[in-house]
C-alpha cells in the first residue's frame, strides 16, 4: 500500500482515521505526562503501570486474574494460568532492560523475550523470573524450542489466536522483513509501527509458545522506546483487555485481510488501547495524589 518502498509504514499513517487516531494518543499522553504526580513519582506510576499491563496480557492470553490477585502472588508455576501470568509479569519487568538493544538488533530481543517468558534456567527464581520447568504455557516442551522461531510442524500453543500458521520459512522471511523495518527506522507515527509490530507478530507466531505475550510486549518496546511513552506509563495491554478478547481478535482480522481498511481498524484499536492505558494510569496518578496508593 505505501508509495514509499524504503519506508512501507508512511502510508499507513495517512490511512482514513489514523491521523485522527495518532493525534488523539498524543494529546492523551501529554495529559497524563503533564499530571503533578509525575513530577515526583513517576517511577512508582510506571512500576504500577508494569503491574497492570502485565495483568491486561495474560487476561488476553486466558489468565484473567484480578489485580490483586496478581499483585499478591508469588507462585506461579502451579498450573497454566499460573505460568501464564509469571511469564507476563517477567516480560514486563524486561522489556525496559532491552531498549538499547531493540533498534539495532530486533531479532536478538524477540528470542530474549521468548526465552524470558518460556522461563530462563540462568535467572533466578521468583516473579521477575524463574525456571524452565513448570513456567512455560507448554510445560514440558522441549528446552531447544524456547527462544528461537518455530519449525515446521511443531506444536504450537497460542490461546486466543486461530488463524492459520504461516510456514517457518514464511515466518522466517518475514522476520526478516520486520527486523530491517525497525533498524532502518520509519517517519510514520509510533502508534502505526507499534501496531504493526504487534500485529505482524500475532500473525506469524513465531514461537512455539506465548507469542501473543512476546507481541504485547514488543509493542510497548515500540512505544516506549519511540519517545511517545519514554517514562512506560501508558500500558496498551490494559487498554487491549478492557476493550475485550473479541474486539481484539476481530481488530486483528482486519489487520490479516491487508486491506487499507481492515489496517486503519487496527491501528486505531491499538490507539484506542493506549489511550485506555492512559486512562489507567492517571486513575493512579490520582490515587496516589489522595495518598489511596
Amino acid at each position: 500500500m505505501s508509495t514509499n518502498p524504503s519506508d512501507p509504514l508512511v502510508a499507513l499513517g495517512t490511512l482514513p482515521g489514523v491521523p485522527d487516531a495518532v493525534d488523539s494518543v498524543r494529546k492523551a499522553v501529554d495529559r497524563v505526562y503533564g499530571h503533578r504526580v509525575m513530577r515526583r513519582r513517576s517511577n512508582e506510576v510506571a512500576s504500577e503501570a508494569a503491574l497492570r499491563g502485565a495483568r491486561g496480557s495474560a487476561a488476553l492470553s486466558g489468565a484473567d486474574w484480578a489485580l490483586e490477585e496478581v499483585r499478591r502472588r508469588t507462585d506461579f508455576g502451579g498450573d497454566e494460568e499460573a505460568r501464564t501470568v509469571g511469564a507476563a509479569l517477567r516480560l514486563s519487568a524486561e522489556a525496559g532492560q532491552l531498549l538499547s538493544i531493540w533498534r539495532q538488533s530486533p531479532m536478538r530481543v524477540l528470542a530474549r523475550l521468548h526465552l524470558v517468558a518460556a522461563g530462563d534456567p540462568g535467572r533466578p527464581a521468583g516473579p521477575a523470573a524463574s525456571p524452565v520447568a513448570g513456567s512455560g504455557a507448554a510445560a514440558g516442551a522441549p528446552a531447544d524450542s524456547v527462544g528461537r522461531p518455530r519449525r515446521d510442524g511443531e506444536p504450537v500453543v497460542e490461546p486466543l489466536i486461530e488463524a492459520p500458521l504461516p510456514s517457518a520459512a514464511e515466518v522466517a522471511g518475514r522476520l526478516e522483513g520486520l527486523a530491517d523495518l525497525i533498524v532502518t527506522g520509519s517517519s510514520a507515527p509510533a502508534l502505526v509501527t507499534a501496531a504493526v509490530v504487534h500485529g505482524e507478530l500475532l500473525a506469524l507466531r513465531p514461537f512455539t509458545s506465548y507469542s501473543g505475550l512476546v507481541a504485547r510486549a514488543a509493542e510497548r518496546l515500540v512505544l516506549i522506546g519511540s519517545g511517545l511513552d519514554p517514562k512506560a506509563i501508558c500500558p496498551a495491554e490494559v487498554g487491549h483487555a478492557e476493550q475485550g478478547r473479541a474486539a481484539y481478535v476481530a481488530a486483528f482480522e482486519g489487520y490479516l485481510s491487508g486491506t487499507p481498511e481492515g489496517m486503519a481498524a487496527w491501528i486505531a484499536h491499538c490507539g484506542r488501547a493506549v489511550e485506555l492505558g492512559v486512562r489507567e494510569s492517571t486513575a493512579v496518578c490520582e490515587a496516589l495524589q489522595r495518598g489511596a496508593a
